[in-house]
């Protein structure tokens, strides 16, 4: 592994609630998850994090969710049937789209937020919803895929271009899920031992659980939360310490091929 993407969840304000520091991580990494509308990003945002991106020459992606903007798309929405979450998915990556056409910037992947990325993980159905809709608006778009889950098999079954993604900022159990947001030591906050974590999983190619157990995978890039409170500076020494091991970090879209 000598190229690498540190990609970033941002434009979830929404009307007068500010979340995360887009601008000091556009600064940082090197492709943007940008909100929707269903769980955080309204049209003003969404057309200032498209455009600061393209400013800095960061990649942009549509980061779709339930439609769940008081519970910040991390509640369960129950009787959503997989064509459904299709169709919604479909809808905010026009929106997306849209956006980027109007201020000179291009579209260029889809990462599932919060509870409808972690259900993805573990149900096929939803996983493919979500592949089914990318491939509808542009096959080229690049779905962003928890590594070794459901997600990524979806991906692969549809024939579609993918990003393995593993977190700097969240634990992960023994079967390479992430840690429930309900457990304790679920998120984690010390930008150094982030750091370490990513770097150990980059090396060995594989997801580190927290009792230490590895689950060989692929990885693409590497993502950090922008809600977390120290997101801007685990971004800074994660892509620091990646770059001092001599690997280089780029745009998704230059890293997937």
């Amino acid at each position: 592994m000598d190229v690498i993407d540190l990609n970033c969840d941002m434009g979830e304000s929404f009307g007068a609630w500010t979340m995360g520091s887009d601008a000091e991580m556009l600064d940082i990494v090197t492709s943007a998850n940008v909100a929707c509308g269903f769980h955080g990003g309204d049209p003003l945002v969404m057309f200032e994090t498209v455009s600061r991106a393209k400013e800095n020459c960061v990649g942009v992606g549509a980061h779709p969710s339930f439609f769940d903007v008081w519970g910040f798309g991390r509640r369960m929405i129950q009787g959503e049937k997989p064509e459904d979450i299709e169709k919604t998915v479909v809808y905010q990556i026009g929106a997306l789209q849209g956006v980027a056409r109007a201020v000179g910037h291009h579209v260029g992947h889809v990462k599932a937020h919060g509870t409808l990325a972690n259900l993805a993980a573990v149900e096929r159905p939803t996983a493919l919803a979500i592949g089914r809709a990318i491939a509808a608006i542009d096959r080229e778009l690049i779905y962003v895929v928890m590594a070794g889950t459901e997600l990524e098999r979806a991906a692969a079954e549809l024939g579609l271009r993918m990003a393995r993604e593993i977190y700097a900022d969240r634990a992960y159990d023994d079967t390479g899920n992430l840690v429930s947001r309900k457990l304790p030591g679920a998120v984690l906050h010390d930008p150094e031992e982030a750091a370490a974590r990513v770097q150990a999983m980059v090396r060995e190619g594989a997801i580190i659980s927290n009792s230490g157990k590895r689950l060989p995978v692929a990885i693409d890039t590497v993502c950090v939360h922008g809600d977390n409170p120290a997101a801007v500076a685990m971004a800074g020494l994660v892509r620091k310490k990646l770059e001092r091991a001599g690997i280089t970090v780029r745009a998704m879209a230059e890293t997937v091929r």
